[in-house]
This record gives structure tokens, C-alpha cells and sequence, in this order.
């Protein structure tokens, strides 16, 4: 099996994105979306799950920061329903609990082809830096919608909201690289498709 590759553009009236995804990468990134907190995030997701990602947004952020953080989530969910094909030999299921310092996050995947999201997180700060705190569970609702995987994430502690984002965002890293490993030749499935 070569590698699972995936590019992806979208371009509106209010941003211009172009990313390529390396599922069975090295953690290696290139990531530029004009809000240095949102790019931190990314690249804590990519070196995480050791996926590649060379990403480049340009959006409307001279109004705010959610339509280029709302669609960057519609172009990696693309990338990775594109990169995953029909999802055969993947683990499908996986599961993490991480900590960072006095944060502890829960994230579960299933790369099920229907998009869910459970969020049960709060943040007590508007701002994580330049990012908008409510942009978080956006960027993730436009994930899963467009990578069609059910994603839950729970907050099971933590008073720093920079080390809760943080930690989500590893998590959701290291969850999608488990739920993404080739386990066999199958479609994980008994329908026989995803």
C-alpha cells in the first residue's frame, strides 16, 4: 500500500486554502493561517499524529477568525475522507486519555462515515491567544462534518485553558493516527463499506 495522500483547495469569498495531508507521515508541517495560536494547535495535531501537513489559509481575518478556522476544518476533514479512500485494513476505532499538566482530556474516534461530535468542554476565557475560544468546538464540528468521523472529547480536568486546548488537540492527533493504522485487508465494517 503506497501512501495515503490527499490535496485539498477551497477558495470563497472569504478565504483560500490549500493543504496537502501525508496520513503516514513523520509529523513533519509547514502551517500558515494567520492566527499564530490556531497554527500552534496544528501543529501540535500534526507532529502528534505524525501526520504531514503542508497547509496555507488566507481568509477574512481582519473581520474575525472564523471563517479561515471554520474552513481550514472543512479542507482537513476533505483531506482526510480523500487520503482514508475506502477506509480498508484501518483500526476504524480508537481512544485516548492525555494529560498536560493539570489538564486531562478524553477523545474517542470511529471513522464510521457518519459525522458526529460530542463536546464537552468549556472554556472560562474568550481568547486562547488570537483565537477566538468558541472556535474550537467550530473547527471541530467542520472536521467531522467533512471527514464524516464521529469524534467525541470530553474535558475530565483542567483549570488552564491554553493546556486544555493544547491537550485536545494532541489527542485528537494521536486518537485519528490509532484509528487510522492498517490493521488488515479489510473494510472494518459488517456492511462491508464505510
Amino acid at each position: 500500500m503506497g501512501q495515503r495522500v490527499a490535496e485539498v483547495q477551497r477558495k470563497t469569498k472569504e478565504t483560500d486554502i490549500k493543504l496537502i495531508l501525508n496520513i503516514d507521515g513523520n509529523g513533519d508541517y509547514k502551517i500558515s493561517t494567520g492566527i499564530g495560536f490556531f497554527d500552534h494547535m496544528l501543529q501540535l495535531f500534526s507532529h502528534h499524529g505524525k501526520f504531514d501537513i503542508d497547509l496555507e489559509a488566507k481568509g477574512d481575518i481582519y473581520i474575525d477568525d472564523h471563517h479561515t478556522i471554520e474552513d481550514v476544518g472543512i479542507v482537513l476533514g476533505q483531506a482526510f475522507l480523500k487520503a482514508l479512500s475506502d477506509k480498508r485494513g484501518i483500526k476504524r476505532y480508537a481512544h485516548v486519555i492525555l494529560p498536560m499538566d493539570e489538564a486531562l482530556i478524553m477523545v474517542a474516534v470511529d471513522i464510521s462515515g457518519r459525522p458526529y461530535l460530542a463536546f464537552d468542554v468549556d472554556f472560562k476565557l474568550p481568547k486562547l491567544g488570537d483565537m477566538t475560544s468558541q472556535m474550537v468546538v467550530e473547527f471541530f464540528k467542520a472536521f467531522v462534518w467533512s471527514s464524516k468521523t464521529t469524534v467525541h472529547i470530553k474535558k475530565l480536568a483542567g483549570e488552564n485553558d491554553h493546556h486544555v486546548c493544547e491537550a485536545i488537540f494532541k489527542a485528537i492527533g494521536r486518537t485519528l493516527k490509532e484509528a487510522c493504522t492498517i490493521i488488515d485487508d479489510r473494510i472494518p465494517s459488517s456492511k462491508g463499506v464505510l
